[in-house]
C-alpha cells in the first residue's frame, strides 16, 4: 500500500509549499502613508483599528532609529536646555543625580510620554515624542517629580500627594504654556488657560491610578490640594515658562 509522500522535515509537500508569512516592508512605513492613514485616505474614513495597527508595526520596524533619535535629543537637552540643566542642578543639591544612564529611552505601548521611579530613574517613551520640544517638556515634567520625591516624603498610596505632584509637574515643566496648548491641543482661553490645562492634565493622570473611582473622584482630590500646590513654584522663583 502506498504511503503519503513526506517532505524531508516530515510535513506533507502541500504544507511545505505554503508561502511563509509576509514580512513587514519598512518602505511602507513613511510620512506619506502616515498622513494617508490619519486623513482616512486608505479606506475612505478614519479607521481606529487600522491606525493603531499601523503605528504599532511602524514602531516595530523603526524601533532602533526612534530610540537613537530620543537618545540624541536627551543628550542635547541634558547639556543645553536651560530648564533641564537647572533642574539637574537642583536635584544634585538634594543628593540626587540624573544623567544619561538613569534617563533611558524605550518604546512604550501606553499613552504617556514618560515616567519616574525613585529607584530606577526616568523613562522616556521614544515613540511618543512629536519633536525635541515635546521631549524637553516631558523631561522637565519627570525632573520635577524627581525633585519632589527627594525633597518631600511622598506617600505612594496617598492620592492627595500624587495629585500635588501632577499639579506641580504640569505647571512648572512648560507643557501647559499657551503656545503648546494652542498648536497641539487646539485649546486656549484668554484667561486662566494655564490653570485649566494643569487641572485637566492632573485629573487625567490621577484618574489612571489604582484607588481612583472615576474622573469626578480624581477632580475632587485635585481641587482639594489645588491652592497650595499650584502656587508652590519651588525650586523656581516663579513659573519658568
Amino acid at each position: 500500500m502506498s504511503t503519503r509522500e513526506q517532505a524531508p522535515d516530515g510535513k506533507p509537500p502541500a504544507e511545505t509549499a505554503q508561502s511563509s508569512p509576509q514580512k513587514i516592508d519598512p518602505v511602507y512605513y513613511n510620512w506619506s502613508s502616515t498622513f494617508k492613514i490619519m486623513l482616512g485616505r486608505m479606506t475612505g474614513n478614519r479607521d481606529a483599528q487600522l491606525e493603531r495597527g499601523y503605528f504599532e508595526e511602524m514602531d516595530s520596524v523603526k524601533e532602533e532609529s526612534i530610540c537613537r533619535r530620543c537618545e540624541t535629543h536627551r543628550d542635547y537637552l541634558l547639556n543645553y536646555s536651560p530648564i533641564i540643566r537647572f533642574m539637574r542642578d537642583e536635584i544634585g543639591k538634594l543628593g540626587g543625580d540624573v544623567n544619561d544612564k538613569n534617563m533611558v529611552c524605550r518604546m512604550c505601548t501606553h499613552e504617556q510620554s514618560g515616567g519616574f521611579h525613585l529607584d530606577h530613574g526616568i523613562l522616556l517613551c521614544a515613540n511618543k515624542f512629536r519633536n525635541r520640544g515635546h521631549q524637553e517638556d516631558t523631561m522637565a515634567h519627570e525632573l520635577v517629580h524627581a525633585w519632589d520625591h527627594l525633597k518631600w516624603k511622598v506617600e505612594g498610596d496617598n492620592m492627595r500627594h500624587q495629585a500635588c505632584l501632577e499639579i506641580r509637574a504640569s505647571t512648572l515643566s512648560g507643557e501647559c504654556r499657551f503656545t503648546r496648548e494652542f498648536f497641539t491641543k487646539n485649546q486656549w482661553r484668554i484667561t486662566e488657560q494655564l490653570q485649566r490645562c494643569v487641572r485637566r492634565r492632573a485629573t487625567l493622570s490621577l484618574a489612571a491610578r489604582p484607588g481612583i473611582q472615576d474622573d469626578v473622584h480624581a477632580a475632587k482630590i485635585v481641587n482639594e490640594v489645588w491652592d497650595s500646590c499650584f502656587t508652590d513654584t519651588r525650586p523656581f522663583d516663579e513659573i519658568y515658562r
